[in-house]
């Protein structure tokens, strides 16, 4: 009989193989009854920080005997584990007729094509941007102080924007296919406890090797991945898609697109609107990024255990208001760097980033507010046009050569004049300049991220420490827009055409991205056989 035990608290310093002692408490069976223990499930309890502790969730086998004689007797945490969920495998009976062309090459676009590839249809996979390592020294030149590649930077290329972040695999989201994304995850390449972990990170380093290693297996499965390659329009026949237009002129026929595209194909955006796509308008939220020294943010989460190894570097996620909207922290990187996120020239986007290890010397997250398309009139690119106008004017006031304009907490909440950074160093290349941020901030995300630095110093110790780092802007949260679809996850104005993930509007991270991707191949596959 297999069970699951939950709640099972122990010190945090104490050794996994203590599951057992608590199981046996709780269930009040002899600690060599009980066999082939496995942690499922493992959060971090630092509310009283004299007393930090692990809560466990993990499965077990005891007789089926035992199991009937003493079951009575089990703590209310103990139940029989659920059966794994079992996602329904149906089967279309059209045979395919073209491949389906997988636009973008991000979380979504990977696991949609992964999944068509692995059942054995035809797919093609297009991005715009490059493979991983060419990718990789197109954004190192960048921060060095190199031109910037429209079509190879943060935003573009193998893996997506995700790529080059912390790597969270944290969702809100309740689908089994999560679990699946998780152990497809570990398959290429990413640490085993990111399936136990509540709060799961790959981070960029680990994460390169890994979508690397997703495209390799597309391939291996016969699967046509292109890079350098950029949807440039689509091919429509009685209202459905039949071709999709890359890099001017040439036609791939398919059977169906995956619009899998990045927040930042706002060009792509455009041209979908052109032909008569459906897009509207969403929330969205804007800010900057702050950065603190890790050490105080240990200290605050940790208090004397800060530093432990086996607490790591600590995370924090805060929420607040401003008047009537949001403000909250984003992203947040627990040792690591805050970087260059520009798409487009003569534009400055910052982002978060932290290896696997998480051991750079300062924390960062984005502070956000709250954005709404009322705000700015409601039309379909309202929000698209908003970002484009603080990302040019960070550019201006940095000094239009991709510098970021930073300021400290002390000056910006006192409306002081900026003076250089003291005990914090901004992390951000190429480089940084001190600025008055009220000069590329609307008003309402100036106060806003005041109010919010304010209301999460309460939540926090230290959050408002005076030398704290801020730089602008923090712009590419989520997409702007929505590519409207039916109950059938297809284009409401265009079959055959399946948007999905963060640049879609139907995403908020790595897990939700690839869930979404899963599902649209999965509708496809139901319509056709391979």
């Amino acid at each position: 009989m297999k069970l699951l035990a939950g709640n099972l608290s122990m010190p945090f310093n104490a050794d996994e193989s203590t599951l057992r002692l608590l199981i046996s408490a709780d269930t009040r069976l002899p600690a060599e009854s009980i066999t082939n223990v496995r942690a499922v499930k493992r959060s971090l309890d630092a509310r009283d920080k004299n007393d930090i502790r692990f809560i466990y969730s993990a499965t077990f086998d005891i007789d089926d005997k035992d199991y009937n004689k003493h079951s009575a007797r089990f703590a209310k945490t103990v139940v029989k584990a659920p059966e794994k969920p079992v996602i329904a495998e149906v089967t279309g009976d059209i045979p395919q007729p073209a491949p389906v062309i997988v636009v973008g090459a991000g979380p979504a676009g990977l696991f949609a094509a992964h999944t068509l590839a692995s059942r054995g249809y035809a797919v093609t996979l297009i991005e715009r941007g490059r493979p991983i390592e060419e990718r990789r020294r197109s954004v190192d030149s960048f921060w060095t102080g190199g031109g910037l590649d429209p079509e190879s930077n943060i935003m573009f290329g193998e893996g997506g924007a995700g790529t080059f972040s912390d790597g969270k695999l944290t969702t809100r989201i309740k689908d089994a296919r999560a679990e699946l994304v998780a152990e497809t995850l570990v398959k290429y390449g990413a640490p085993e406890r990111i399936t136990v972990d509540a709060k799961p990170h790959v981070g960029t380093d680990v994460l390169r090797r890994v979508v690397h290693n997703i495209r390799k297996a597309i391939e291996d499965m016969g699967g046509v991945v292109r890079f350098n390659t950029k949807l440039t329009g689509l091919v429509t026949e009685d209202g459905r898609v039949t071709a999709a237009v890359v890099n001017g002129d040439e036609k791939l026929p398919c059977c169906a697109v995956v619009l899998a595209l990045g927040q930042a194909a706002r060009d792509t955006y455009r041209m979908l609107f052109d032909m008569g796509v459906e897009i509207t308008a969403k929330p969205f939220a804007v800010g900057v990024r702050i950065e603190h020294p890790q050490s105080v943010i240990d200290r605050a989460q940790f208090g004397r255990y800060a530093g432990h190894p086996r607490l790591g570097a600590a995370e924090y996620r805060l929420t607040g208001k401003t008047g009537s909207r949001g403000v909250y922290t984003f992203c947040m990187c627990p040792g690591g760097f805050v970087v260059a996120s520009s798409s487009n020239e003569g534009e400055v986007v910052t982002n978060g980033m932290s290896y696997a290890a998480r051991d750079a010397e300062n924390a960062n997250s984005g502070i956000i507010v709250q954005i709404n398309p009322s705000d700015l009139g409601g039309a379909p690119f309202c929000g698209v046009e908003f970002q484009e106008k603080i990302e040019r004017a960070a550019f201006r006031l940095g000094g239009g050569d991709y510098t970021a304009p930073a300021e400290r907490v002390v000056d910006f909440l006192n409306g002081d004049a900026p003076q250089g950074f003291t005990s914090v160093t901004p992390t951000y290349r190429p480089g940084t300049k001190p600025c008055d941020l009220r000069k590329c901030l609307p008003g309402t995300v100036y106060r806003g991220v005041a109010d919010g630095i304010r209301a999460f110093s309460r939540q926090l110790r230290g959050f408002d420490m005076p030398e704290a780092v801020l730089t602008a802007v923090e712009s590419r949260t989520s997409a702007p827009v929505r590519i409207n679809r039916d109950e059938n996850g297809e284009a409401t104005r265009l079959r055959g055409l399946y948007p999905v993930g963060e640049g879609a509007g139907y995403a908020g991270g790595i897990v939700s991205a690839a869930v979404d991707g899963m599902r649209a191949a999965e509708r496809i596959i139901a319509q056709y056989k391979a």
